[in-house]
């Protein structure tokens, strides 16, 4: 079992994904930092208050933040157009092969036994 594990581990796609999981956890703190700290008070400008997160409205006992849900809507915006320009961009890096024709057993052994029976007239 200790052998599967390594031979899973060691397996390219894995190591890929732990990168993508690490990276992609530094750039969400940047991004949430790119929110926080420039979009907001900008957006806070025109809004006249410095902070949206703050931004709420109460009914009866309940409060609702719809600053803070706006700020990551604002963060998923920002990841998901990142995401889709490196996307983008790896598409027309990466050439696409035409696909090869995936050959069927049963193709084979169809073709052999036509062969075979050609051979026997």
């Amino acid at each position: 079992m200790l052998k599967e594990f390594k031979a899973f581990i060691a397996r390219g796609n894995v190591i890929d994904l732990a990168v993508g999981v690490i990276i992609g956890g530094a750039f969400t703190g940047i991004v949430t930092s790119l929110t926080n700290n420039l979009i907001n008070p900008l957006i806070g400008i025109f809004l006249e208050k410095m902070d949206l997160s703050n931004l709420a409205f109460k009914v009866g006992g309940a409060t609702f933040k719809y600053g803070a849900f706006i700020n990551s809507l604002i963060n998923f915006l920002i990841v998901a157009f990142v995401v889709f320009l490196l996307i983008k961009m790896i598409n027309k890096v990466i050439k696409k092969q035409p696909a090869q024709p995936a050959i069927d057993n049963k193709e084979v052994l169809l073709s052999e036994i036509r062969d075979l029976l050609k051979q026997q007239k």
